[in-house]
Order: C-alpha cells, then structure tokens, then sequence
C-alpha cells in the first residue's frame, strides 16, 4: 500500500471509526459512521418516557378481540399480517445488522417502525437488538398503534386531552408524519376510530385511526444523517448533532409510500375503483385503511354486536415472501400461529394480484405491453432495497412451441434474466463527495444507509402523479420519465418471426438472490445472514410472485418496419432501428437471441429490410 493510500485508510478509520479486517488473506476496509443518538434524535415520545406496563401485550388483546372468527377478528388478522410478526423477521434484522456495520447505532433508528415497544421498553438503547425481549418481539402490536396520539393538534378534531399531552411531551410534537415519529398516550388509553362505550377499557374515539397520516408514521422514511440540500443534493449531516430538520421530504429517501399516497388521485378525492380494493360494498377508495384494512361484515370482540363496516385487520401487502421466511424462522414457536400466518400469505398474494393490469396490443413488429398502477402509490413500494417488479414475455409459435423468451428465471439457481426485459425497482449510490468520505466507490450501491443519491428509480406512479410534486418531496423518477398523469408504462417487445401469440405476466420479488446473498455474504456481525438464507433457500429462493398475466394472439410481422408505419420499410425505418440499437434497446433484438443487440441484429434487420419485410 503507498504511503498516501496509508494515510487515507487511517484518515477513515480515525475520523469515522474504519477497522481493517482480514478476511480471506488479504485486507478489506470496514468503513464505520460513527453515528451517535443525538445524530438520530427526532421528536415524539422518548425511550422510557412511559412506564412499559401501559402498553400491554397481543395477549391481552387477544381475549376479548381474537378467537371467533381467524380469518375476519382483529387478532388474528394482526397475527398473520408482517405487522404482527415485524418483531420476529428474519430479513429486518439481516437488513439492520448491515446498517449497524455501515453507520453505528443505525439500529436504534431502524428499530422505532419495525420494533417499535423498544422505546417503552428501554431496549432501542441496544441498537444490535440483543436485549430484545418478547415485548419488544409482539411486533407493531395491538396496544401500541391504538394508544397513538396524532402529533398535530387540530382544535375541534382531536380529542380535548390531546393539547396538553402533546406539550407536555419531554422532546417536544413533531411537526411532521414519518420516521416514526410517534406519540404514545402516557397512560396507555386506548384510542379507535370508533369509539366505544362497551369495552371494559377506557377508550377515546379518534379521528386521526382513520387517516393516512396514521399510516404515514412510518410508511415515511427518510435517513436523518443525510438532508437535501438547496441545490436539490444530499450530503451527511455534521455528527453528533440533532438532524437540522425532521422533515422526511428534506431527508434523504429510504421510504415515500405515504408521500407517494398523498400526492396521487385516491389521497385528494379518491378513486371509483369498482369493488377491486375496499371490501364490503366498497366503491371508491381513498385513504390506506381502505384498502389495507377492508370493512367486513363482523364482530370486534367476541361480546360485541356484528358491524357491516368493522375493518379487517389485514394489513396485506406485498409480503408474501417474508411470511415465508417468518413462517419457517418460527415453525417452534408456540406465540405464532401457523395458520394465521398462511391465511395473511394467502392475502398479500390476492393484493398482489390486485395492484396492476396488463394491456397487450402488436404494432407492426414489436409488442407493446403496457403494466398499469392500479394501487394508490407506486409500484413496487415500501423499502427500497431488494423489491422488484419484472415482465416476462413468452413467444409461441402457431403449434404453441415457446421460441422466445424474455425476463427468464431459472427456479433451480433464483438467476432472473434482467438484461433481457424490464425491471421496475428503485436504486441508490454514492456521490464522489459520499465516497471520498466513507472510501467506498462512488455510483450504485449496496451500503443503503450511506447512500447519497437516487441513481434510478422507475417504479410506475399512481394515479394524479405530478412530476413537480413529487421532485419536491423526494420521490421523482430517475432515468424514466413519465409524463404529468401517467400511472402506466410501456415496454415494447420485438416479435420474432414464426410467433403466433404471446403470453406476458409481470411478477413481484422482495427477496431476490442477489439482494439475500449480499445480506448473507457481507454479514460478518452475526448469524442473522446465515439464518435468513437459510429460510430463503428452504422456501423456495424467493420465486416471484405472478401478479398478472395476459395473451394475444399475433399478426406475422414485418421485422423491417421498425417504426411501425405500414408499406414497404423505408430509410425511416432504418433511423428508428438504429437510434434503438445504439441505446441497447430490447426492440433492436430483431433476431430474438436475447441479451443486448449486437451485430447480429444488424445484418437480419438489412435481411429483412432488404427483401421488404
């Protein structure tokens, strides 16, 4: 190593807390932030503010609130969603191990939405998560989200009691949803939308259970090391001082589902969407509650009289493969019921299946499929590492033989075939400034917790979605455009000769290989690596989820009318070819091999153009 590399490495190391390890016989750099509490501080209730005795366990819900009916009761529904089960997710706590190698004390940020009792209990302090206790493993549980206070006092909204509790807080309200910035009534009353005289509890009605800026206390999640500065950039906030604002859409993004919610269609008025989300006689929808939590015809507590409006406690997702995972993690686990977690499974496919449709039609030579967002924010959404939507087309020819294929996987390795088709996901990356600092390589990375920049980001919008809007809270697209309105994309798809129909499906991954083996490999913490991969490999490998499929049968094609004109190909059709074939575009794979077009294609696309089609 030279002299001036020397001095870098122990410039990293003394300034943010860098070890030198020596892994496989040779010497890799471990560059740490050394973040302390003060850099993660947000306003809210504090670690130990309340005594944890007022905040009770799922148990004690589950007497009067589970039990008479698993797939509609409250409990039981909570139990087999992730929200029950957050405090036991093998993936979480693969995720936070390398977060807390990147940036110390990472975890005790990560823990207040997925662990959230460890503030009552004291154990967020921990920030590994090695005193978690099983309080702190219930999960986002039933107490806690029903003893939360809505941060921003509304005079004739909000219950009366809420004014001096929120000044009463040690840190001070916070003046915005996200980052779980909770508030906890002191003495753990217990708050509904609702409201109830029956209960043998106190309860409080509230409005704010009905809202989604309930939601948004944690579907909002922005790093509070690293704000958006004037020009639009992000860079790391000074250490050891409080974050200069608390604001998520100035916060560098890890989490926009709330935002992404707020600015589209269903948020201001909301959306006809003909029975597909809602439940119950549900028609339009417009809040998260209205489609993560459906009314249904039922009781809320086995005493109680029968609603046709009582919301499911669903809470169904996209988290398929982590109950999966879960399930397995906790197959001897006599606090988790087994079936109730298949039922929630069984739910966050059928949302799956609901969030997108598929438009198939044929110009010319290529295929044009079109994925439209039916959900109210983009998809995929949520934490943005790992989940992925991709198309996967197949060509058959008139005796139904496949002779094309783009967006393979292989079940046997997990291997997606992503360079042949397209991919909806959201990446980050280090800026050189990012770079300089922590010694990793400036562009894409895997170090989440260090990113300073969106490098890609082609999730398809929802409906209502406005360019400038969500620029301005840090949810734009990058490397995509979609127009102001747009809640659909459009992939084209060369036709290859001999096909007769086509059959398209675009399918959902939130535990790709690539994402569970850098999980596994970069570990060197614990064994949460080993555990997760483990429980990855023995369901499956995380194989996609098919969230829609369509056909259509095809005309022959004229290979050589490129630009979809009609008549004989003309020098116009030529340009159109090369303009694609020089940005590597999958239409330019005229002679259907797959993988960027090459030579190849050149020379049939002049075949074809030079006999007339």
């Amino acid at each position: 190593m030279s002299s001036q590399a020397t001095r870098r490495s122990k410039l990293i190391a003394g300034l943010f807390g860098g070890t030198i390890l020596a892994i496989g016989g040779s010497l890799a750099i471990a560059t740490i932030i050394e973040l302390t509490f003060e850099d993660l501080h947000l306003r809210g209730t504090q670690v130990n503010e309340i005594p944890h005795w007022n905040i009770q366990t799922s148990q004690n819900c589950m007497l009067c609130h589970g039990e008479f009916d698993e797939d509609k009761d409250p409990y039981a529904t909570w139990h087999g969603s992730l929200m029950g089960q957050a405090g036991r997710d093998p993936l979480f706590y693969a995720q936070m191990t390398l977060a807390n190698q990147d940036t110390v004390n990472a975890g005790y940020f990560c823990m207040r939405c997925h662990v959230p009792m460890t503030f009552v209990t004291g154990h967020a302090y921990q920030p590994d998560g090695t005193t978690l206790d099983d309080r702190d493993k219930d999960g986002v549980n039933c107490h806690f989200c029903h003893s939360m206070v809505d941060p921003v006092y509304r005079p004739g909204v909000s219950p009366p009691g809420d004014e001096s509790l929120l000044a009463g807080l040690q840190s001070g309200a916070p003046q915005h949803y996200g980052n779980s910035m909770f508030v906890l009534d002191p003495l753990g009353v217990r708050r509904s939308a609702r409201g109830t005289t029956d209960a043998p509890h106190a309860v409080i009605q509230s409005p704010f259970h009905s809202t989604g800026s309930m939601c948004g206390t944690c579907h909002e999640v922005g790093n509070p090391a690293v704000s958006r500065q004037v020009d639009g950039s992000y860079r790391y906030n000074t250490l050891d001082q409080a974050p200069p604002t608390e604001d998520p859409d100035q916060l560098f993004p890890l989490e926009r589902t709330y935002t992404e919610w707020k600015l589209s269609s269903f948020a201001n008025g909301g959306v006809s969407m003909g029975g597909r989300f809602g439940g119950l006689n549900a028609d339009v929808v417009s809040t998260c509650q209205d489609c993560h939590m459906p009314k249904v015809e039922s009781q809320l507590c086995f005493f109680g009289p029968t609603h046709n409006d009582a919301r499911a406690h669903d809470f169904a997702g996209a988290s398929a493969q982590v109950l999966d995972i879960i399930a397995v993690y906790t197959a001897n686990d006599p606090d988790v019921n087994q079936d109730y977690l298949a039922r929630g499974r069984a739910k966050a496919v059928a949302m799956l299946q609901r969030a997108a449709d598929l438009e198939l039609t044929q110009s010319g030579p290529l295929m044009n499929v079109r994925v439209i967002n039916q959900s109210g924010h983009k998809i995929p959404t949520g934490h943005i590492e790992g989940r992925l939507i991709f198309i996967n087309v197949k060509f058959f020819d008139a005796g139904n033989n496949l002779i094309a294929e783009h967006g393979h996987y292989n079940p046997i390795t997990a291997d997606l075939d992503a360079a042949s088709t397209r991919v909806y996901e959201m990446r980050v990356g280090l800026t050189p400034f990012a770079a300089s600092i922590t010694g990793l390589p400036a562009g894409e990375t895997g170090h989440m917790a260090l990113a300073d920049m969106i490098s890609f980001d082609n999730r398809i919008p929802p409906r209502g979605f406005n360019n400038a809007a969500f620029e301005a809270s840090g949810a734009p697209a990058v490397g995509h455009p979609y127009a102001d309105g747009q809640h659909w994309d459009d992939a084209p798809f060369p036709i290859p000769q001999g096909a007769a129909s086509a059959r398209v499906s675009i399918n959902y991954q939130q535990t790709p290989k690539w994402y569970i083996e850098h999980l596994h490999h970069d570990n060197h913490t614990n064994n949460w690596g080993q555990i997760l991969y483990d429980a990855w490999v023995s369901t499956g490998k995380g194989a996609p989820i098919e969230m829609a499929v369509a056909t259509i049968d095809l005309a022959p094609p004229c290979i050589a009318d490129f630009n979809g004109s009609g008549g004989t190909p003309d020098d116009a059709d030529v340009f159109a070819f090369f303009e694609a074939w020089n940005s590597g575009e999958i239409t330019a794979d005229v002679n259907g091999s797959g993988g960027t077009p090459d030579d190849a294609d050149v020379f049939y696309f002049f075949e074809r153009w030079n006999a007339g089609c």
